[in-house]
């Protein structure tokens, strides 16, 4: 049998059109994932606001509709039960700051000055920020997972069906709890934090521990506490929204619980390192 030869114009304009299909469906994608983007900010806005509303006559009025329990249960899970791993992390990035510093520093002669570096990261950035991640994936998940369940055991309807808000019962708690244990946890991590660079620093660089506490001191400010507190309390109401809007819009049974627990993480850590880069420009801007 004889072979059909394809004339060249022919393959080039297939080729061209392959490249414009290439092109469109990069476009169209991009306007899907677009959208999908907009449609997140609009859903997690409001549920911000509906646990505003929720929370508000509490604070306003003094009656305090939250469960206690329940609060006290959710900061337990959430934060206490993250110390041992977020202090095990901040002490690693303290070792690794200063090791990662000696040396460039060494050759100029200000050895002493890994102490400001250390001190002003941790402070500033990596407290908060790491805290909010290892929180994300340790106890966003969980948030997501167990929302998650209760729609398809079909817990919500039940609330629903006694006319018992969702919101107020289990998102409320879950939203002020991981809000104000990522603030206490960024505390604690401040102090870990610098402490494994202090060890590090007097044990492996040889600085004297007064020099290095004295450098500590004198290079943190007042706005560098406050900055991280600040960045902290947002990242876990960012944390807890987006675990629990994804939790309460599982589909499709287990398979969508695992689908909603990864969405969690993975949207949690990108919200977070926006918000963090904003947050610095901002702060940046206003010389803070």
């Amino acid at each position: 049998m004889s072979q059909v030869s394809v004339p060249p114009a022919a393959v080039k304009h297939g080729k061209i059109y392959r490249a414009i299909e290439s092109v469109g469906e990069t476009a169209f994608n991009a306007r899907d994932g677009l959208i999908s983007f907009i449609a997140l900010l609009g859903a997690i806005a409001l549920l911000a606001r509906e646990v505003a509303l929720n929370f508000a006559p509490s604070l306003l009025f003094g009656k305090v509709q939250i469960g206690r329990v329940a609060l006290l249960s959710q900061m337990v899970r959430v934060g206490v039960r993250s110390v041992p791993i977020v202090a095990l992390v901040q002490v690693f990035i303290g070792i690794i700051l200063a090791l990662q510093m000696a040396p460039t520093l060494e050759t100029y002669g200000q050895l002493e000055r890994v102490a400001d570096i250390v001190a002003i990261a941790i402070f500033r950035e990596l407290g908060p920020l790491i805290s909010a991640i290892v929180l994300s994936g340790f106890a966003g998940a969980s948030i997501a997972a167990e929302l998650g369940a209760m729609v398809e055991g079909e817990e919500i309807k039940a609330l629903k069906a006694m006319a018992l808000s969702p919101i107020q019962y289990l998102v409320v708690p879950r939203v002020i709890a991981t809000m104000v244990m990522l603030t206490a946890l960024a505390v604690f991590a401040d102090i870990v934090g610098v402490f494994g660079g202090y060890c590090t620093s007097t044990v492996v660089l040889n600085i004297d521990s007064h020099t290095y506490v004295a450098a500590t001191r004198a290079a943190l400010k007042h706005r560098d506490f406050i900055t991280g507190l600040i960045k902290a309390c947002v990242f876990g109401t960012l944390i807890s929204l987006i675990a629990c809007h994804e939790g309460l819009n599982v589909r499709g049974g287990a398979e969508g619980v695992g689908r909603a627990t990864t969405s969690t993480v993975v949207r949690s850590i990108v919200a977070l390192i926006g918000t963090d880069c904003l947050f610095t420009a901002i702060f940046y801007a206003f010389g803070w």
